[in-house]
């Protein structure tokens, strides 16, 4: 499988859409370096008294049209380079959806598995304590990521308006609804996603009623899985996957009961008419559309040629290998790049932002209109840009994102 590190692939893209945008060095060398970078210890004290020291960063990459923007994760093999790089590709996905917003990313290395729910507390108000000058609605503003959620949002948020003395619910997002969450968060990275295949199939003439399947049965798996038929009008689950195994039946899943089945058992092995397949074997079927929604790299340059999906839209966070992009392009596989495939979920997080701000709540019905015109308005914009410059569509997305990013630079004339 190809290997490589994924700060330097962002860079890479960077350099490649800054040729075709025909930006000077100056431009692109802004582009490609984090604006600010903070790397800080928490120590924290142990259920069992023990004092351990955690280590964490917070990257603000660019926020020249707006705040920063993105999750913080707790994972033990967490790396400088990974946040690196999701937070760049957080500011290009802002800027594909047009928001008025920059791009971010935070970590802390540890390993939230082993330990307690008041452990993980007292580690998500440190670490609120440690950089509270950088966050806030207007500089910087954090969502869950892997191994956080919005209980841990809830917990900085309040520590936040601790240490500031103000109601501030809009410094954080993906919040519970009772403390300013917003209606159509759960499933809005999917609903994104969805819309997005919608458009691709409309645009491209693929049938979205036919076979799909779902690589990856996690929260925005196990939605999109839900979604596709409501939104497109049809289509038959025919194969899905979690870290324990794979499942295929050609007769179809149906989407609710398999969910069910997910969530009281921990797994989608052993549901009633399911025949286990190996994993690599679920993303080479013939299917009209391919959901990767599990880890990065999935789609490499050693499996690329063997994707029959007609369309391949990532709900993942880099699940395809730049090799293989090339590969999927060359033999005219649709591919729906992840800054905007999964761009649903900072969209409606900017929804309860706005929402958090006005103290006005809007009906569910209304977020997902305003989100779906977000999509599709996003989708059509790379679509174009696609056409335009014969180019694949993760560097025609990162040609919309980075084109709108380094306008902004320039009217502030930083460049």
């Amino acid at each position: 499988m190809d290997s490589y590190n994924s700060f330097h692939v962002a860079q890479q893209q960077i350099i490649e859409a800054s040729k075709l945008l025909n930006l000077d060095q100056a431009t692109t060398e802004l582009l490609s370096t984090p604006q600010l970078e903070t790397s800080f210890t928490l120590p924290v004290r142990m259920d069992s008294g023990e004092v351990k020291i955690f280590q964490a960063y917070r990257i603000q990459y660019n926020y020249a049209r707006g705040p920063a923007k993105g999750g913080i994760r707790f994972h033990p093999e967490e790396t400088i380079d990974t946040i690196r790089a999701l937070a760049c590709w957080m500011t290009w996905k802002t800027a594909v959806v047009d928001l008025p917003l920059g791009g971010g990313k935070g970590g802390v290395i540890c390993d939230p598995k082993n330990m307690s729910d008041r452990e993980l507390e007292r580690l998500s108000r440190e670490y609120v304590r440690a950089i509270s000058p950088l966050l806030g609605i207007d500089i910087d503003i954090p969502a869950p990521d892997v191994y956080t959620n919005p209980q841990t949002m809830t917990w900085m948020m309040d520590e936040y308006e601790t240490i500031t003395f103000k109601h501030n619910p809009g410094a954080f997002t993906d919040k519970p609804q009772q403390v300013g969450g917003t209606e159509g968060r759960r499933d809005a990275t999917s609903r994104g996603g969805v819309i997005s295949v919608r458009e691709a199939c409309n645009s491209l003439g693929f049938d979205p009623t036919k076979d799909f399947a779902v690589q990856g049965f996690g929260n925005a798996g196990q939605r999109a899985a839900l979604l596709h038929p409501e939104i497109l009008g049809g289509g038959k689950l025919i194969a899905v996957s979690d870290s324990r195994g794979a499942i295929f039946n050609d007769n179809g899943f149906d989407p609710i009961e398999l969910v069910q089945h997910k969530l009281k058992t921990g797994t989608v092995l052993n549901f009633p008419g399911a025949k286990q397949i190996a994993h690599e074997d679920l993303l080479e079927l013939d299917v009209e559309v391919l959901y990767p929604a599990a880890l990065e790299n999935a789609i490499h340059s050693k499996n690329a040629s063997k994707i029959k999906a007609r369309i391949v839209c990532e709900l993942a966070n880099g699940p395809t290998t730049p090799e293989a992009d090339l590969i999927l392009f060359k033999n005219g596989v649709h591919v729906i790049p992840d800054i905007l495939g999964s761009a649903g979920g900072v969209v409606v997080s900017y929804f309860e932002m706005v929402q958090d701000k006005s103290l006005y709540f809007w009906e569910e019905e209304e977020v997902h209109k305003r989100l779906d015109r977000k999509m599709t308005l996003a989708y059509h914009r790379v679509k174009e840009a696609i056409k335009e410059k014969k180019i694949h569509p993760r560097l025609a997305a990162m040609l919309v994102g980075v084109a709108r990013v380094a306008e902004a630079c320039k009217l502030r004339g930083w460049v």
